[in-house]
């Protein structure tokens, strides 16, 4: 046996199973790409759902035509360099499994992380709505809603040709939010689509007046400030003093911890039931922050919205803030809310009285802390209680002895002594009715497990971006290209001039940029002054498409409408050949041209007959003709083996490379609601077609993306891919920039980051070493880059 021989009995196996191949277990069929694949292995291999009657090579990933494996032939010739080895025994073959199949290119840099991405997407509303995809289905699309401020830009920084989109400032903002500002924020989101007494997150809303990022969470429309509650013990006092109870201990059981509330956080529904507001509970602790700062509008805050901090929050504030260090060894808790409830039921019970003895306590409470003197604020707090009873004493009889002592205790200085919430709801309830059972709340929460919306980062962090940072991730590196000019926000732009009407195409080769125009000729820019080298002449109607083909000798193929074809050496001004089309009298003109990677054998024309050729590039002759389109084949696409051929019948159609057979049609389906498909973009296992109607659809690993993305308000005429980058233009005079990140096998999200805004209807869209070339209709070109 020789030594050539050897080395294929070597490699003879299968490449799923690792088995080597025999003519009995484990029989070599080939494929159309050429590799071959056990008969067991193909009958396992998962087979595209999208693709009826196709399967993909483990090997090479084409996608071919297959049936079944007793269809396709045998390798005899690997069988009969195999069979004459007695000694060589074929092991049992294993029970096959799908395989991985083989790793992804790496993918372009991101603005942000995907899984950062995933995570957050859902909670940002749409623009122009306050109602995210997470939302609770209760909200209404015209409710109201209250609005707290999480992020702010001090400069919007737009480039004068790029404008990020919505979801991108958005996502953006959050990015720069710190990691514990963001896990609260979480937090809250979770927290009121789990707790019924909290009121529902609408979402994040970015301003783009202001260029800040907002939480929206639905607001009630009667609040406890403007509700009809006589301000004297009553039932109905009562009554909506057990439902505070409720609403406080629905929030502690979600183990939040508001620390500081006023009548203006409850609101009241149609039933009578009150919920919670945490964008106002954050607005108050905002102004506490500013008083604490300032040392000087504590009062205001307490008599102009009736918020009544608890002591420890008080001293937690001081020491956030940094003047002084204070030994206290209480912290803030659940009691903590329990005495700022209770201050809004005293201030609904006694009124102004209460509301200026309070006053003057915390003022002079929060004076005394930032001097240090800390013994000293447990005499003041002593004296203000006094008050306090002094004034229950005046309002309340006999009959109210036990309400009158809780009450206190609820406002003891020590948050260890006070009672428990229920305790509270219990008391109230004995106001209306003496139950022979004991009751308590459904929920209680006594754990020491908390977290306090007043003390997180939101309100202690800064909540500005730092614009010095862009839309940049802050650990990504990217590219000196015009990618990265959007992730900087720093776009250049060069424009080029020198055709007489629309651009139609663009292909880069040679060191050139070959541009093509209705006016009937080619021009060739030199790539690396951008200046202009020369004009190929010879076409005699519009030249609607061109395409380059590396090969040893590099040619560049142009196609016109009249249905000739035109083979350009890069250095010379006249053609090497001149091909005619069969003309119909119905149909005519090339629309589309296409070529494999270098070295393939043809390239490809899409035709005004409805029919895809393929050309030699060996004599230029006419080999194959694909037929199927119901109309004008206006774009094609080659990648991994396989011609994407889409016609102005709505339909995409697949065809393999290597016979020329056809694979699949795609979007039969929904030619009616989509339109025409008027180009198409492919990247490895993603395909993109862009429509007549303004909508791109995207399929991935031959899995569509549902539903599609309604990218463009009008006709699409082009678009081009970058690894996960996507760029589209057309007759919106904008070129669209999105970025597909890929999730699982089946899935891709796509998120719009912005747009590059033009003076005329865009038609031709190439990317090329981080630059970015876009042919428009007012004859010019212009190329977009990074500026620095």
């Amino acid at each position: 046996m020789n030594h050539h021989r050897l080395r294929v009995m070597e490699t003879a196996e299968c490449p799923v199973c690792l088995q080597e191949f025999s003519g009995e277990k484990t029989i070599p069929r080939v494929l159309g790409c050429g590799h071959s694949v056990c008969e067991c292995c193909l009958v396992e291999l998962p087979k595209p759902a999208a693709f009826p009657n196709t399967i993909r090579c483990p090997a090479c990933t084409q996608l071919l035509s297959y049936t079944t494996p007793y269809a396709l032939p045998k390798n005899i010739d690997l069988l009969r360099l195999l069979s004459p080895n007695p000694k060589t025994k074929t092991k049992p073959h294993p029970h096959p499994h799908p395989h991985p199949h083989p790793h992804p290119p790496a993918a372009a840099d991101n603005l942000w992380p995907h899984d950062f991405f995933s995570h957050w997407k859902d909670w940002i509303a749409p623009d122009g709505k306050a109602v995210c995809s997470k939302a609770s289905s209760s909200l209404k699309t015209n409710h109201l809603v209250s609005l707290f401020k999480i992020a702010h830009s001090e400069n919007e920084n737009e480039n004068r040709f790029f404008n990020y989109s919505y979801l991108a400032k958005a996502m953006s903002m959050l990015f720069q939010m710190g990691d514990g500002a963001l896990a609260q924020l979480h937090l809250i989101l979770t927290s009121t689509l789990m707790e019924h007494r909290i009121c529902s997150a609408s979402g994040l809303w970015y301003n783009s007046q202001d260029h800040s990022l907002y939480l929206a969470c639905q607001r009630k429309q009667t609040t406890l400030f403007n509700s009809d509650i006589q301000p004297h013990i009553s039932s109905t006092f009562a009554i909506i003093a057990m439902e505070l109870c409720e609403t406080v201990s629905g929030l502690h059981h979600a183990e939040l911890v508001a620390g500081c509330t006023s009548s203006s956080c409850f609101g009241i529904d149609d039933f009578g039931h009150i919920s919670i507001d945490l964008n106002q509970v954050l607005t108050i602790g905002r102004r506490l922050q500013e008083a604490v700062v300032s040392n000087d509008s504590l009062s205001s805050v307490i008599s102009e919205i009736h918020a009544f901090p608890s002591p420890e929050l008080l001293i937690e504030f001081v020491r956030k803030v940094g003047t002084v260090d204070l030994e206290f060894p209480c912290t803030v808790g659940y009691s903590s809310d329990l005495w700022s409830l209770v201050c809004v039921l005293l201030w609904f019970l006694l009124g102004k009285p209460f509301v200026e003895e309070t006053c003057d306590f915390l003022c002079n409470y929060l004076h005394k802390l930032v001097k240090g003197n800390v013994c000293d604020c447990e005499g003041l707090h002593v004296a203000w209680l006094d008050k306090v009873s002094s004034l229950l004493d005046s309002k309340l009889d006999s009959n109210y002895v036990l309400m009158k002592e809780l009450l206190c205790k609820c406002l003891c200085h020590d948050p260890g002594t006070r009672p428990l919430v229920n305790d509270l709801w219990k008391c109230m309830r004995e106001l209306i009715i003496s139950p022979k059972h004991e009751v308590t709340l459904t929920k209680t929460t006594t754990g020491s497990t908390c977290h306090c919306l007043l003390l997180g980062d939101l309100l202690w962090l800064s909540n500005k971006v730092d614009d010095n940072k862009g839309m940049m991730n802050k650990t990504s590196v990217v590219r000196s290209d015009v990618i990265e000019g959007v992730c900087k926000n720093s776009l250049a732009c060069t424009e080029l001039k020198g055709h007489l009407d629309c651009i139609s195409g663009l292909a880069i080769g040679g060191g050139f940029l070959f541009s093509s125009s209705f006016d009937k000729t080619i021009n060739v820019w030199s790539l690396e002054g951008l200046n202009h080298v020369r004009t190929l002449k010879g076409h005699e109607h519009k030249v609607m498409a061109l395409v380059f083909v590396e090969r040893e000798i590099p040619l560049c193929i142009s196609g016109d409408n009249g249905g000739v074809i035109f083979i350009w050496g890069i250095e010379d001004e006249k053609p090497i050949r001149r091909m005619n089309e069969e003309k119909d009298w119905r149909y005519s003109g090339i629309h589309a041209l296409a070529a494999a990677v270098s070295g393939s054998d043809y390239f490809y024309t899409g035709s005004g007959d409805k029919s895809v050729k393929a050309w030699s590039m060996h004599d230029y002759s006419l080999s194959f003709t694909m037929n199927g389109h119901k109309s004008v084949v206006c774009t094609l696409a080659v990648c991994n083996g396989v011609l994407y051929s889409g016609s102005w019948d709505g339909t995409i159609r697949l065809w393999c490379l290597s016979d020329h057979s056809p694979l699949a049609v795609l979007g039969e389906e929904d030619t009616s609601t989509c339109g025409s498909v008027l180009s198409l973009a492919a990247h490895t296992h993603t395909l993109v077609a862009a429509h007549e109607n303004g909508h791109i659809k995207v399929w991935n690993k031959d899995v569509p993306l549902n539903p599609p993305i309604s990218a463009h308000s009008s006709s699409i005429f082009s678009i081009c891919m970058e690894g996960q980058w996507l760029f589209s233009g057309g007759w919106n005079k904008s070129v669209v920039v999105q970025k597909l990140s890929l999730g699982d096998e089946s899935q891709v999200d796509v998120t719009e980051v912005g747009s590059i805004a033009g003076d005329s209807v865009i038609t031709a869209l190439h990317y090329w070493q981080g630059r970015l070339f876009v042919g428009h209709a007012d004859r010019t070109i212009k190329i977009y880059s990074s500026g620095g």
